[in-house]
């Protein structure tokens, strides 16, 4: 289904803070894990399902010396929103997933009714049950309005900006506090309140969010590097495997290959 990608992941590895530009619904399957969410930390074990939004701040790590296993699909925004907004007759606004993590056992039969869905079958013959899928669990999990009104200050919003508008270009914490009108400690320390990051970490992601949209089109892996402003093909593979749990390259296999790969299979 065009705008979704299916992960299943084994992993033991310890996911450092980042972000998502999808939304994600899942289940544990195996094990279990903490992680912090726009919830604050939370737990989850078999047969919870789980839940991220688009730019929401969380990390994960295993609970146990076994790690732990999950099936998830990643959704792009759009795709969400325009199943909201036909659920809602276009009377919902910005919304995101309320829970983190959920041990209802009807949301995560659901999950896994849909994964199933999106992974198995022939197109012709499963669109129109994937739609169905998806709409009765959008339904189940109840997406809450959220007020947007709550803006970023503009200090911090201008330096934001400053790394959205280009991430490949390489930029100092003095230029980053003189487009805030901040001292660099200033905004260092009124980024990560507002972002969950610092400086450095938010231009990290951002580039690795690019690296990861380029590396599924033509670019080669040390093109897609250069493009998103690290210095060679092993940076980009360093804080890719750090924040994903898996290599660039097996990325874009899973991606784009002749066939599907296990992506995401760890046990380092």
């Amino acid at each position: 289904m065009a705008g979704v990608s299916a992960v299943a992941a084994e992993t033991r590895h310890v996911f450092p803070r980042h972000t998502h530009d999808q939304f994600g619904i899942g289940v544990i399957h195996q094990g279990a894990q903490k992680s912090l969410s726009g919830r604050g930390m939370v737990e989850a074990g078999p047969g919870d399902a789980i839940t991220v939004n688009p730019g929401e701040v969380h990390d994960g790590a295993p609970i146990g010396d076994l790690g732990r296993s999950w099936r998830i699909l990643y959704f792009d925004p759009e795709v969400i929103s325009a199943a909201i907004d036909d659920m809602s007759e276009g009377k919902t606004g910005s919304f995101e997933f309320a829970n983190p993590v959920m041990g209802d056992k009807r949301i995560a039969g659901r999950c896994r009714a849909l994964f199933d869905a999106m992974t198995k079958g022939d197109e012709a013959t499963t669109s129109v049950q994937r739609e169905e899928l998806m709409l009765i669990l959008l339904a189940t999990l109840r997406p809450k309005a959220i007020d947007t009104s709550r803006a970023v200050p503009d200090a911090i919003l201008a330096a934001k900006s400053m790394i959205d508008d280009d991430p490949a270009r390489p930029v100092t914490l003095a230029e980053l506090a003189r487009a805030a009108g901040l001292s660099k400690f200033q905004l260092l320390r009124g980024f990560f309140r507002n972002t969950g990051f610092t400086p450095h970490a938010y231009l990290m992601q951002r580039r690795i969010d690019r690296a990861r949209r380029l590396i599924t089109g033509q670019l080669t892996l040390a093109e897609a590097a250069l493009a998103s402003g690290f210095a060679d093909q092993s940076h980009m593979t360093r804080i890719f495997v750090r924040k994903y749990g898996l290599s660039p390259g097996l990325y874009a296999q899973a991606m784009t290959g002749p066939k599907r790969v296990p992506l995401g299979r760890q046990v380092g």
